[in-house]
C-alpha cells in the first residue's frame, strides 16, 4: 500500500468478530467448501423432475422461531446450499470476461431481466414528500405480480407449462417487498431459488452453472441494484443487517470464489480504490464494492465495517469459506429472513431424504 493510506485491521487466528452485529468471520484452515460438504444433497443441477410431477404454489412454512429446525432439515435447504456451492465451485478463478456457454435457457432468463429493466424505465419515480421507498415502485411491482407467469412462460418449455405458476412465484420474491419498498438478503435467496427450480425442472444444465452467475445473476443484480437507487428502496431488516452492502449477500460469496488464487489480488486490495477500478469488470466482488462507493460516503472503515474487517483476511479461499459460513449462520439460519421464505414441490419443506 501507498504511504498514508489506512491499513486494514490486524488479523486475529481463529474467531474474528466482525462488525456490530458481531458476525464470526473463522480465519483458521478449514477444508474447502464443498457441495459434498451437506449430506443428503444431491447436485440440483442435474435433477430433472418425474413425469407425474404435481407442482403446487409455493406457501409459507416457518411461522415461529422453532419451525427454523423444519427449515434445516429439509430437502429445500439441502438443495439450496447445494445449489448455492455448486456454482461457487464452478466460478472459482474465473473472470466474468471468461468464455462460457450460453444456452438459448440463459437467453431468455436475461431477455426477462432485461423486460424488468425496461419497465423500471416506463415508471418513473413520483414527487413525493418521503425521500426513501418511491411509490412507483408499487406500480412497476404489480406489472410484474400480473405478469410474472407469462414471464416465464417464455423460459420454460411447453411440456413443463405445469411448473410455471410455481416457479413464477420464486421471481415475485425476488425483487422487494411492494409494501414496505424494501429489499434484502431474503428476496436475493429467492432469485436463486428461482433458479434452482429451473434447474430442478431441466430448464438450466450442468453447464450452465458459469452463465448462471457470471450472464444471469449479474444481470439480476443490475437490475436491483436500478431498482434500489431508481425507488430509493430501504434495506430490509435492521438497516440492512442481513447484508454485507445492506442488500445483497450471495455476490460476495460466488465473487470471492472467482478471486481464489489470484496471481497479486488479494483482499486487502479490495479496499483500494485503484484496484476496484482496473478490476471491477472482472470480478463481481470487487463489482460490489465499487457499487457501495458509489451510494455511500465517508471512511469504508465506518460505512461498511463488515467488509472492512473482511480486509483482513489473508487469503481468498479463508474469505470464500468464512462468506458461506456467515451466510448460513446470518441469513439462512435467522428467522426474520427465513419466516418469508416459501416451500412447493420443487423446494419441498420435508425433510431431507438420502438417497
Amino acid at each position: 500500500m501507498a504511504e498514508g493510506e489506512r491499513q486494514p485491521p490486524p488479523v486475529e487466528m481463529g474467531f474474528h468478530r466482525v462488525g456490530q452485529a458481531g458476525l464470526e468471520f473463522l480465519t483458521s484452515n478449514d477444508p474447502p467448501a464443498s457441495a459434498s460438504q451437506s449430506a443428503g444433497i444431491t447436485d440440483s443441477l442435474e435433477e430433472a423432475p418425474p413425469a407425474t410431477q404435481n407442482f403446487i404454489i409455493p406457501k409459507k412454512e416457518i411461522h415461529t422461531v422453532p419451525d427454523m429446525g423444519k427449515w434445516k432439515r429439509s430437502q429445500a435447504y439441502a438443495d439450496y446450499i447445494g445449489f448455492i456451492l455448486t456454482l461457487n465451485e464452478g466460478v472459482k478463478g474465473k473472470k466474468l470476461t471468461f468464455e462460457y456457454k450460453v444456452s438459448e435457457a440463459i437467453e431468455k432468463l436475461v431477455a426477462l431481466l432485461n423486460t424488468l429493466d425496461r419497465w423500471i424505465d416506463e415508471t418513473p419515480p413520483v414527487d413525493q414528500p418521503s425521500r426513501f421507498g418511491n411509490k412507483a415502485y408499487r406500480t412497476w411491482y404489480a406489472k410484474l405480480d400480473e405478469e410474472a407467469e407469462n414471464l416465464v412462460a417464455t423460459v420454460v418449455p411447453t411440456h413443463l407449462a405445469a411448473a410455471v405458476p410455481e416457479v413464477a412465484v420464486y421471481l415475485k420474491e425476488s425483487v422487494g417487498n411492494s409494501t414496505r419498498i424494501d429489499y434484502g438478503t431474503g428476496h436475493e435467496a429467492a432469485f436463486a431459488a428461482f433458479l434452482c427450480c429451473l434447474c430442478k425442472i431441466g430448464v438450466l444444465r450442468v453447464d450452465d452453472q458459469i452463465a448462471i452467475v457470471f450472464k444471469v445473476f449479474n444481470r439480476y443484480l443490475e437490475v436491483m441494484r436500478k431498482l434500489q437507487k431508481t425507488y430509493r428502496m430501504e434495506p430490509a431488516g435492521s438497516q440492512g443487517v442481513w447484508g454485507l452492502d445492506d442488500f445483497q449477500f450471495l455476490p460476495f460469496i460466488w465473487g470471492s470464489s472467482q478471486l481464489i488464487d489470484h496471481p497479486y489480488l488479494e483482499p486487502r486490495h479490495f479496499v483500494d480504490e485503484k484496484a476496484v477500478n482496473e478490476n471491477h469488470k472482472d470480478y463481481m466482488f470487487l463489482e460490489c464494492i465499487l457499487f457501495i462507493t458509489e451510494m455511500k460516503t465517508g471512511p469504508f472503515a465506518e460505512h461498511s465495517n463488515q467488509l472492512w474487517n473482511i480486509s483482513a483476511v489473508p487469503s481468498w479461499s479463508k474469505v470464500n469459506q468464512g462468506l458461506i459460513r456467515m451466510y448460513k449462520a446470518e441469513c439462512l439460519e435467522k428467522f426474520p429472513v427465513i419466516q418469508h421464505f416459501k416451500f412447493g414441490s420443487l423446494l419441498p419443506i420435508h425433510p431431507v431424504t438420502s438417497g
